[in-house]
């Protein structure tokens, strides 16, 4: 997924719990499922950001030849101005964009049925 172009808040925004609650019918898978997937979002962006920093890595790691790079301060920027993955997930959540499932609830089922 571009979280380049996900059009959600970059400021903490005060929510109703209830929009969480009636999502899943219990307030703690909500925050179980939102912490799932942040921590998706976040491991994706952080392996975009080492890749395209990685393309401007010197060969040699010595110190006295490490210079300031002016792209990577700029793709550093960039990336810190992007919305957090916890407010991405959050959009996601609320938008019906994520998909989660009970796999304890549908093993009960199946062991009854």
């Amino acid at each position: 997924m571009d979280y380049k172009k996900v059009k959600t808040e970059t400021t903490t925004v005060t929510r109703k719990k209830s929009d969480f609650y009636n999502k899943t019918g219990n307030i703690y898978r909500s925050v179980s499922i939102l912490s799932k997937r942040t921590n998706q979002i976040s491991l994706e962006m952080k392996e975009e950001l080492d890749r395209k920093i990685s393309e401007f890595a010197t060969p040699s790691d010595n110190l006295e030849e490490i210079f300031e790079n002016r792209e990577q301060i700029e793709i550093a920027r960039y990336y810190e101005r992007l919305s957090k993955a916890t407010l991405i997930a959050i959009h996601e959540f609320l938008n019906d964009e994520i998909y989660f499932r009970y796999p304890e609830i549908e093993v009960k089922d199946n062991v009854e049925k």
